[in-house]
């Protein structure tokens, strides 16, 4: 995510005057007419934007993301987390008495392992047709069988890309969720299971303790 305050060069409690005087610095350092990059200014301009709008900056603030600013692959991951959240809001289960990280993170490896299964599945469909193209020796002068092979492969290709993409947002996902925890309720019984000061250590893991959360390479194949 790319920082409107970094790119003005303000302090996260700048004010307004601070925010204007600090654009006019850096748009006239930046700006084409002057021999600056376009694509620089450009970014100077919506950090402006962002900075002056109330609503966007505090969603910024609270968030560390914006629409107009975050990659894309970033976008696409709150999107993500935003549809577990309204499972999350549907699930009338008492806070509590279960790991709502833990559900959430299911499901995600779970969507990347068939995501991941998919895609393997569209690749070699692909590759076969590409054969079957390759030994097409006599041909019309109008290939109808050529062109709708090709039509085919280049759809295969398509939903690859668009399956690519989903794995990527639920991989950015898990990153987003990796350092969250969770408090659930000790049931009865459950002290029995957790000795003196491994307590601690069990109920809260620290963040080098706890997977990323992503399907490893070697669970891929399932």
């Amino acid at each position: 995510m790319t920082n409107p305050y970094e790119i003005l060069g303000v302090r996260r409690d700048a004010s307004d005057d601070q925010i204007k005087a600090a654009y006019r610095r850096r748009a006239k350092s930046t700006h084409p007419d002057s021999g600056g990059d376009p694509a620089a200014f450009g970014r100077v301009q919506k950090a402006y934007e962002l900075l002056l709008d109330p609503v966007r900056r505090k969603v910024f603030d609270d968030t560390g993301y914006d629409v107009e600013l975050a990659d894309p692959v970033d976008l696409q991951a709150l999107i993500v987390i935003e549809k577990l959240v309204n499972e999350l809001t549907l699930d009338e289960r008492e806070p509590g008495s279960f790991d709502p990280l833990a559900r959430m993170r299911s499901d995600l490896s779970e969507e990347m392992r068939k995501a991941r299964f998919s895609k393997r599945e569209l690749e070699r469909h692909a590759a076969r047709i590409e054969h079957h193209l390759e030994r097409l020796e006599k041909r019309p002068t109008t290939d109808i069988l050529g062109s709708m092979l090709r039509a085919r492969i280049k759809a295969i290709t398509t939903a690859v890309n668009e399956t690519e993409a989903k794995i990527k947002a639920s991989e950015r996902a898990c990153e987003m969720l990796y350092d969250y925890s969770y408090e659930v309720d000790l049931r009865e019984g459950d002290e029995a299971l957790i000795e003196g000061e491994d307590a601690v250590a069990t109920l809260s893991p620290k963040r080098e303790e706890r997977p990323l959360w992503v399907v490893p390479a070697a669970a891929q194949e399932g």
